[in-house]
């Protein structure tokens, strides 16, 4: 019966877009926006409609079985001290529950194909036997992957901060934007001979930079301009300063010269090959029995002019 009824819910989901899409479309028109953008902003808005039935699904009818109807194959979710897990796995298994989620998106990302993309926003979770009994709050950053014309959660993960946050916010294509003016153009076959390992390399050469230049100096050169960090205990970051942010928190972690270590664990490549996404862990070893830096990453990329992957979307959580 749920599935019928997501289906039923995605039928008047993609009613929706076609008529936002159809309002727009002559401004957009109007404007000289190039077919290419059009495209993108029509995938724009069908990742947006789809963030936002999962949203009010969760509302409906929980977290745990809206994130059953949503997750696709080789979905994962962050688990502490167990690291990214199977999301099915742990979602089926009986009678698991998780807190409930409330959250709205402030950002959405998409690819050039229209099959893979991000969505990234606050949440306020609540569960009656915490023990303070007080909200929790943080952003919730989501990849999406289209299997078969649909929408499926792929990967998520929860950066809580201290204090309140407001889900009073909305999506913007606006903020999208400058992301894709600095992707590469789709000419020439520029996009030809991305795979997946080139992204792995790319995920790799990045967590070795860390450890040469340090965190600020290592997003500097590997991130786009347009950037957007999300760390525990802090508002989200982007553009000029949030290398800057990147840089200090993981000084104020590490507190020692041991190396990161970075263990990729998995990713996706989208169709277009000019987006992927890239989730792992990062840690630092030391003696047995010291507490070190842990934690699960969470990184989206984009293919940038000078043709090297660069770091669109970075996310961390202590494990």
């Amino acid at each position: 019966m749920s599935r019928e009824i997501n289906q039923t819910l995605i039928k008047l989901m993609r009613l929706t877009v076609i008529v936002l899409f159809i309002s727009v479309l002559g401004e957009m028109i109007a404007l000289n926006i190039d077919a290419q953008e059009i495209s993108q902003y029509q995938y724009w808005l069908e990742l947006s409609a789809a963030d936002q039935i999962y949203a009010d699904r969760t509302a409906e009818i929980g977290r745990t079985e809206a994130f059953r109807e949503f997750l696709g194959q080789r979905s994962i979710v962050f688990r502490p001290r167990r690291g990214p897990v199977d999301a099915l796995e742990e979602y089926r298994s009986a009678n698991y529950t998780q807190d409930e989620l409330t959250w709205e998106s402030h950002y959405i990302d998409v690819s050039l194909s229209g099959d893979l993309g991000l969505t990234a926003g606050p949440f306020v979770s609540s569960n009656a036997d915490r023990e303070d009994g007080q909200f929790l709050y943080g952003h919730l950053v989501s990849v999406w992957k289209k299997n078969s014309e649909e929408w499926e959660l792929m990967a998520d993960m929860a950066v809580t901060i201290p204090g309140f946050l407001r889900l009073n916010v909305e999506p913007n294509f606006d903020d999208t934007r400058p992301v894709i003016e600095e992707t590469a153009e789709p000419s020439a076959g520029i996009f030809e001979d991305n795979n997946m390992q080139s992204l792995i390399d790319a995920d790799n050469l990045f967590g070795l930079s860390i450890n040469f230049r340090g965190g600020e100096r290592a997003l500097l050169q590997y991130g786009l301009e347009t950037v957007r960090v999300y760390l525990p205990g802090m508002a989200p970051s982007g553009g000029p300063e949030a290398s800057s942010v990147y840089g200090t928190y993981l000084e104020a972690q590490l507190g020692t010269t041991n190396p990161i270590s970075l263990i990729h664990m998995g990713g996706f490549l989208s169709d277009s090959k000019e987006m992927g996404y890239t989730y792992g862990i990062m840690e630092t070893n030391t003696d047995a029995g010291e507490p070190g830096f842990r934690a699960g990453y969470l990184r989206l990329w984009r293919f940038k002019d000078n043709e090297e992957w660069g770091v669109a979307v970075e996310v961390l959580t202590p494990l």
